[in-house]
C-alpha cells in the first residue's frame, strides 16, 4: 500500500480518461481485431460490433477482448492533452496518487506508461468500486484530499465510503463526454487539465 504524507494534501486520479486516453487505444485494438465501437452510449458492452457484418459483439466477447486490451496495450497508451503539466504543478502542493481499475498484471505496464508520458506517481490497481480503496488508503489522514474519475459509480462510491472527499468528475475524450451528464455525486465536472488544475488548486490551498 502507498504511503502518505500525513502533512500534505492528496490528489487521487484516475487513469483512463484523465490522463490517458483509453478511448482511443481501445478503438487501435478493436480495427486490429476487426471490430469498432459504435459510441451510441457511455458503454462498452452492447457497443463493440463485427466491422464485417455491424453486428453486437456477444458480452462475454467483449469481456475477453478488453483483457486482450490491457495485456498487449496497456503500455502504448497516449497521454491526454495537459495531464502531466498539470500534475506536476499540483505535484508541488500535493502528493498524487494514481488508483485505476486495471488487471494487477497490467500494473507494471501502466507504471511505464504513465513514467514515459512525465506521470512518474505511485500507481494502485484496483478492481470494482474505488470507495472502499479510497478509505482503506486514507485511514486517519486528516489532510484535504480530491479524486477525480470519469465514472460516475466510482465516483459515487467514494462518495459513500469517504464523504470528506472532494469529488471532480473529468471525461477527456469529448464524444464519451457528451454521452454523459455531471455525475450527482461529484463537486465539479471539469473535462479539461487545465480548468480541472484551478479547481484542486483552489480545493487543496
Amino acid at each position: 500500500m502507498v504511503r502518505l504524507d500525513p502533512a500534505r494534501p492528496l490528489v487521487i486520479c484516475d487513469a483512463d480518461e484523465v490522463l490517458l486516453r483509453f478511448l482511443a487505444g481501445l478503438e487501435r485494438f478493436l480495427e486490429r481485431n476487426g471490430c469498432y465501437l459504435d459510441l451510441t452510449s457511455f458503454r462498452i458492452h452492447g457497443n463493440v460490433k463485427y466491422r464485417a457484418t455491424h453486428e453486437a459483439v456477444a458480452d462475454e466477447t467483449v469481456t475477453k477482448l478488453i483483457g486482450d486490451f490491457f495485456a498487449s496495450d496497456t503500455r502504448y497508451l497516449e497521454p491526454v492533452d495537459g495531464a502531466a503539466a498539470a500534475l506536476k504543478n499540483l505535484s508541488n502542493h500535493a502528493q498524487i496518487v494514481i488508483l485505476s481499475n486495471l488487471p494487477e498484471s497490467s500494473r507494471d505496464a501502466r507504471i511505464e506508461n504513465l513514467v514515459e508520458h512525465g506521470m512518474p506517481y505511485p500507481v494502485i490497481a484496483g478492481k470494482g468500486p474505488k470507495g472502499p480503496v479510497v478509505k482503506d488508503l486514507l485511514g486517519d489522514f486528516a489532510q484535504t484530499v480530491v479524486f477525480i474519475d470519469d465514472l460516475p459509480p466510482n465516483l459515487s462510491s467514494v462518495a459513500t465510503e469517504t464523504p470528506h472527499v472532494h469529488r471532480l468528475h473529468f471525461i477527456a475524450d469529448p464524444r464519451l463526454a457528451c454521452l454523459l451528464p455531471p455525475a450527482a455525486d461529484a463537486h465539479r465536472r471539469i473535462d479539461d487539465w487545465p480548468t480541472a488544475a484551478e479547481w484542486i488548486a483552489t480545493v487543496i490551498a
